[in-house]
């Protein structure tokens, strides 16, 4: 196509990649379209969220205030905090990545565009499913992070507390992935040439936060089902009267709570950085070094949960491990700031509206991190912890360190989100207004923690000194509201005034900024090669030749959405991944979820049933039509390339995505197996001493046979598969499906026998979680090998096109492996300690 009118070329792809109008642009997958929900509804939530917190600040402007009461007081402070981290701040972060991150790459879309849709739905149905709590008078009070006793059944009898536990775990799942889609189009549809070495900087941290939201999030959705099994279904795992521990509780939600503060942190620092070396007019300096402490703060970020517990009763020397990790982390993050501020002062900078929101950030985040080193003192944390100078160093680390950089960066990008250039507008004053709003409401609160005053409480007496340093945090939450107000008015003025502007008004260098405006839903319309980490300061008319067709998947006659598939290292092309139209299964899925969590709330476990087979079914559907289904096996790729289609390359991002959940789910098996062994310590005797099981372990180990044996039939079935034996393979596939279904018959007799109260004592509850995990798995297995069955039938499956094979092998391997370790766990390993 070299050669071609590039108008006519935007034509013919713009013809069937377009979102179809009025309802049906529901139905979009396409990367551009998710980031932007993404970004409209954080935002929406944001407003919200900020809405509690005035309320919150009216209430303690002045001593004794009783205008809220006690619950509703608390229902707000625990609204605005779960708003504020779970509906906000994640979510808006990989909004930005969902849109931005194809664009910086020099990708058409993600490798997943219907599990970013899915991702996006969930997240919606499960903020709404949230705020529906308000008007069943249900809202959870627990606080927003659930601290038990206070949000057990005892306690909280009521509906709050599992409104929190479903939906924040809906929330989770969608965070999840959406982490597991930028992992996969980060590593493997980079654009050909651009090496790990040469990713934009953002793409690097977007990159280390998915990773970490892989490993941390889990630990959470772990302790939520849990708590909820507890509550409504007769398990116990945090009761002290029957061997549990409250404080298993804290140490879950805090492996996931502080690496959830630099995952909220990284992506901002990314946009900061994008910002910065843009407006400096050069690279940033030490890109290395800024790589390095990139993956050293995720890193180090797990080593920090006890950092919350210091006066939970843990002992002293544990803690002063904590405390050095807590005051480690500040290297890597001066390390970025240094390289910020290096940028600055060998560049030439170019004071602009984006630029000022990062120095108000670098002025707030510092301040914040020097708090930050004082509450990881464990003397001084027991004198300030649970008062408002934590309230103060959490919202200078959270609001400095992202809400700043968040401006920042929809300025920054917001030619591309509008189609048109920016203009000052009243920017400046809203920065103002916010930058001193911000600083008089909460610097304020060190010093009224300092003098005593505990969080969340709703009122308080006079003469304690606490009126003054109230009512200037109160005056400054007005003045923070009228600034963010100001920003809103803006942003939505330039979105409806805004005209079509020229490309790359900042001069930036990174691929996204060579994108016409306003940006096509195929971002190219061939894809570039590139040989440099900034191709629009050093490839001197790539895009014009990527305009007319000369680079990569320059053909539209396919009429197909695709991109390319490189390796992840130095991204060589090796395959073209094909991609899904406009597509209804996501929406449903995540509708077939709510369903189920609302039937669960309300106690109509047949409605939930119900909603999980429709699922099951959605999900049957949406693997069914895949877009590679009927795509030859090689496809020209341009520059004399032909490449194949995902199915066929061995490399499929199918594969990578499955592998990265497994790793997720790995974790919440870690999880699980660290609570099993927390609770051994808490409650001797393990197994306890009046269980009598007259049951021996020979018949779980006979029943594990079954499983060991589905492995070898299924490797010789993948075997003759690729030696071209289809009916053979076919076999093979079916007696590993009779096998691996019989397992959890015969188990579940066995444990039905044996361990018949699973309330009755936490390792009761422990041993049927174990063995539910485990069902749950090989159910997914069973269900990947029967779609591989029925996808060998109608001929998709053969020796070079065996994606699905592949899939279903490795779910496989993962139950199978999942049953030898429950059963070492619950048979083996009581006799050996």
């Amino acid at each position: 196509m070299g050669g071609a009118n590039s108008n006519e070329l935007y034509d013919r792809f713009f013809a069937f990649w377009r979102t179809l109008p009025g309802w049906r642009a529901a139905g979009a997958v396409n990367h551009t379209s998710v980031g932007r929900r993404y970004l409209a509804t954080g935002l929406v939530f944001f407003l919200i969220g900020g809405l509690l917190a005035m309320a919150i600040r009216s209430q303690l402007a002045t001593a004794g205030g009783v205008e809220l009461g006690n619950d509703t007081y608390n229902q707000l402070v625990t609204m605005h905090g779960t708003t504020m981290m779970f509906l906000f701040a994640v979510p808006v972060m990989e909004g930005f990545a969902i849109y931005l991150i194809p664009k910086m790459i020099g990708a058409r879309d993600l490798p997943f565009p219907r599990l970013s849709a899915f991702s996006y739905w969930c997240y919606l149905f499960g903020g709404i499913f949230l705020y529906l709590s308000f008007l069943f008078d249900a809202a959870p009070d627990g606080g927003w992070f659930m601290y038990l006793p206070l949000n057990s059944k005892l306690f909280s009898p009521g509906m709050g507390a599992d409104f929190w536990l479903l939906g924040v775990t809906f929330i989770e799942v969608s965070a999840l992935s959406a982490a597991i889609e930028l992992i996969v189009a980060i590593l493997k549809t980079r654009a050909p040439g651009m090496s790990m070495g040469r990713m934009p900087l953002f793409a690097w941290y977007i990159l280390v936060v998915a990773f970490m939201i892989l490993f941390g999030f889990p630990p959470l959705i772990l302790g939520s089902i849990l708590l909820e099994l507890e509550r409504n279904f007769g398990f116990v795992f945090f009761d002290p009267e029957r061997g549990g521990d409250p404080l298993l509780w804290q140490h879950l939600f805090w492996i996931f709570g502080h690496p959830e503060v630099y995952i909220i942190f990284l992506p901002a620092a990314g946009i900061v950085t994008m910002v910065v070396e843009t407006f400096a007019r050069r690279p940033v300096v030490g890109y290395a070094w800024v790589v390095a402490a990139v993956i050293a703060t995720g890193f180090l970020s797990f080593g920090l949960w006890v950092h919350h517990m210091y006066t939970a009763g843990i002992p002293r020397l544990s803690l002063s491990f904590f405390s050095a990790a807590s005051m480690a982390v500040a290297i890597p993050s001066g390390i970025q700031v240094f390289a910020w501020i290096a940028t600055l002062w060998y560049g030439r900078p170019v004071m602009a509206l984006p630029l000022l929101y990062v120095f108000g950030f670098l002025f707030t985040f510092v301040l914040g991190g020097l708090t930050g080193v004082m509450v990881a003192l464990v003397p001084f944390d027991a004198q300030v912890h649970d008062t408002h100078f934590v309230v103060a160093h959490l919202h200078y680390v959270l609001f400095g360190g992202m809400v700043f950089p968040l401006i920042a960066g929809i300025y920054y990008w917001l030619p591309l989100l509008t189609g048109g250039n920016v203009s000052v507008g009243v920017g400046k004053i809203g920065f103002w207004l916010v930058f001193s709003g911000f600083q008089l409401t909460f610097l304020p609160m060190h010093l009224t923690g300092l003098v005593g005053m505990p969080r969340r409480v709703y009122t308080y007496p006079e003469g304690l000194g606490w009126e003054w340093l109230n009512l200037f945090s109160t005056a400054g939450g007005f003045l923070l509201a009228a600034g963010i107000a100001a920003v809103a008015v803006d942003l939505y003025l330039r979105f409806r005034l805004g005209e079509n502007g020229k490309r790359n008004p900042w001069g930036a260098g990174t691929l996204e900024w060579g994108l016409r405006l306003p940006v096509p839903p195929f971002n190219f319309i061939s894809i570039p090669p590139v040989t440099g980490r900034y191709p629009l300061w050093d490839q001197q008319g790539t895009i014009e030749a990527s305009e007319r067709g000369e680079h990569f998947l320059g053909d539209p006659s396919a009429a197909r959405r695709e991109t390319i598939g490189t390796s992840a290292g130095d991204a060589t092309p090796e395959q073209v991944i094909r991609l899904p139209h406009q597509s209804w299964e996501p929406w449903w899925a995540a509708v077939a979820g709510i369903i189920a969590l609302a039937g669960i709330l309300a106690g109509r476990y047949w409605l939930s049933g119900l909603a999980g087979l429709a699922l099951v079914a959605v999900f049957f559907v949406w693997a069914w039509r895949a877009a590679y289904r009927d795509s030859p096996r090689r496809i020209e790729a341009g520059a004399g390339l032909h490449l194949p289609n995902q199915s066929s390359s061995g490399q499929a991002p199918g594969l990578w995505g499955t592998r990265l959940a497994l790793v997720s789910s790995a974790i919440v098996f870690a999880s699980l197996l660290f609570a099993y062994y927390f609770l051994w310590t808490v409650s001797p005797p393990w197994p306890p001493s009046f269980l009598k099981v007259e049951a021996t372990m020979n018949a779980p180990l006979l029943a594990l046979l079954l499983p060991i044996a589905g492995t070898l039939i299924l490797w010789i079935a993948v075997a003759a598969n690729r030696r071209g034996a289809y009916r053979r393979f076919q076999l093979g596939l079916a007696v590993t499906f009779v096998l691996g279904a019989a397992y959890p018959f015969l188990m579940l007799g066995w444990l039905a026998d044996a361990y018949p109260e699973r309330g009755g004592h936490v390792y009761l509850s422990l041993v049927h979680f174990l063995h539910g995990y485990l069902w749950f798995h090989l159910f997914i297995s069973l269900a990947a090998i029967g779609f591989a069955i029925a996808r060998s039938w109608k001929g998709h499956i053969d020796s070079e096109r065996r994606l699905e094979v592949d899939v279903a092998t490795g779910l496989w391997h993962y139950a199978v492996g999942v049953a030898l370790i429950v059963y070492a766990v619950v048979f083996v390993s009581p006799d050996l300690f």
